[in-house]
């Protein structure tokens, strides 16, 4: 396999990638300098404010993140580079057919409308949600409730990915693990950790018992167990709430028993992605 680019007299220029199998594979590389050219629709205004994520596509921001999207396989659509990252990136565009636009500094962060110092971003199509039934027969899932704050919820992903969790749950005001900024604080794993919403809450709490799980919701109770009596063999499905307001009442109702990080007095209560991560590697090290 060899490296080299070419082009046309009149069409974009391509990175030639030599052989994948029996056909050559050519990635089209185009230079952009038009903040307003269409082709970068889903790279326009990304701004914290915007919330959602964008029609048919998410966004992953940043080299590693990219690469993981390669690594599983997730489609990308198109590529928004700077020059310096394209020479990171071309080992791992060989074997795609993407179109890869390649902007200075200053115009990827009109495009996107910030200071986007990672340099590299791509536009994906989400990944297939597996079924419920599939999800419920991981020994260890997580189930999450009023998550507001994306990065807490890309740190949350990283951690199950560490710790061996096999899914997570998320019921229907938890915000989307596929916005960009938890997709990038993820480091990519919100692709490598199946999800799905529960849209039926807390009812579809019942379904998760029904398939052989223990509830175990932590809460910063004083009177809720130490999470040292938490089970490290069976299946647990690990309940976790919003920083401040916590679980709600049907949750914690809900659940089969509650369970507490003890902390120092002059603490109230932990981040939820720090005691998401205390307690997935509770279990993770009994295996």
């Amino acid at each position: 396999m060899h490296f080299g680019h070419t082009s046309g007299v009149d069409g974009p220029a391509t990175i030639d990638y030599g052989l994948i199998g029996n056909s050559r594979v050519m990635a089209t590389v185009e230079h952009v300098d038009d903040p307003d050219d269409p082709r970068l629709a889903d790279y326009v205004g990304l701004t914290d404010a915007d919330r959602r994520r964008r029609g048919d596509v998410f966004l992953c921001e940043s080299v590693l993140v990219i690469r993981r999207a390669i690594e599983t396989g997730t489609e990308l659509q198109s590529v928004l580079v700077t020059p310096a990252k394209l020479v990171e990136l071309e080992p791992d565009l060989a074997a795609l057919d993407v179109s890869v636009f390649v902007a200075t500094q200053p115009v990827m962060n009109q495009i996107t409308g910030f200071a986007i110092h990672r340099g590299a971003i791509a536009a994906a199509t989400p990944p297939a949600h597996a079924t419920l039934d599939a999800l419920l027969t991981a020994p260890t899932i997580a189930v999450l409730e009023s998550i507001n704050d994306h990065e807490n919820l890309g740190s949350l992903f990283r951690n199950a990915a560490a710790f061996g969790v096999g899914a997570v749950l998320l019921d229907p005001v938890t915000v989307d693990p596929l916005y960009r900024r938890s997709v990038r604080v993820s480091l990519g794993h919100v692709m490598t950790v199946p999800h799905r919403r529960l849209d039926d809450w807390p009812a579809g709490l019942e379904d998760v018992r029904r398939a052989g799980y223990q509830l175990v919701a932590l809460t910063p109770s004083a009177d809720a167990e130490p999470i040292d009596t938490v089970p490290v063999t069976g299946k647990v499905a690990f309940l976790l709430g919003a920083e401040g307001p916590g679980l709600s009442s049907a949750a914690l109702d809900a659940a089969d028993r509650h369970v507490r990080i003890p902390v120092s007095p002059a603490v109230d209560s932990l981040n939820v992605a720090t005691a998401a991560a205390i307690a997935f590697h509770h279990r993770f090290r009994a295996g």
